[in-house]
């Protein structure tokens, strides 16, 4: 899916911590849009470990990302991501909050991105392709909520919690599961064990906050 804005830029400095959540958010985006190229694979092997004494279930899952996309192929991480989620007919894991969401075709989830994306002043790019429940352009607008971009500050934590438990948290959690349970994933399972790390810790967080 096409980014739903530019690239970031920031236009004033973050928090660590919210800059690596940005990155989080920016990196599995990224992945649920295409397979891994060889210059992601290279960044992602030459990345830092997460210290252990954080988040114990997320240094073990990025210290996994990172091992296997030390000896992973783009071709064959291209390959993969095709039989995931592309497929013949029926993809072998859905993409789209809304099959997770159980989501009627009345009051379908992507009519309420669409309004709750205007509402804080982004819109999904007019060359994108996909529909605005796919996981990548709703992680993507997580990302902008966070870290900000070129012409905004970052959202509020009460704007990121709302669009977070509105469009992200009823269906992700069930999404890098089936992605886990996936006879053709390889790599990705890695990607999924750190989806479901990441995605703890946030739900668990705006929960504290």
């Amino acid at each position: 899916m096409d980014a739903v804005v530019a690239p970031v830029t920031l236009k004033r400095p973050i928090a660590p911590e919210e800059a690596a959540r940005g990155d989080f958010y920016a990196l599995l985006a990224r992945l649920l849009h295409g397979g891994p190229d060889a210059a992601l694979l290279q960044a992602i092997a030459a990345a830092d470990p997460i210290p252990a004494d954080g988040n114990a279930a997320l240094a073990v899952a990025w210290r996994a990302l990172v091992d296997a996309s030390s000896v992973m192929d783009a071709d064959a991480g291209q390959e993969e991501y095709e039989a995931l989620f592309a497929g013949v007919g029926k993809s072998a894991v859905s993409l789209y909050a809304g099959y997770y969401a159980g989501a009627p075709a009345i009051d379908h989830p992507r009519v309420r991105i669409q309004q709750d994306l205007a509402a804080l002043g982004l819109a999904i790019r007019a060359d994108a392709t996909e529909p605005e429940d796919h996981f990548a352009g709703i992680f993507d607008a997580m990302r902008v909520l966070v870290a900000g971009g070129a012409a905004r500050a970052p959202a509020t934590l009460q704007q990121q919690r709302r669009f977070f438990r509105d469009h992200v948290e009823p269906g992700v959690a069930k999404f890098f599961d089936a992605l886990a349970r996936a006879r053709e994933a390889n790599y990705y399972r890695r990607v999924a064990a750190l989806g479901a790390a990441f995605f703890a810790l946030e739900s668990e967080s705006f929960q504290l906050d």
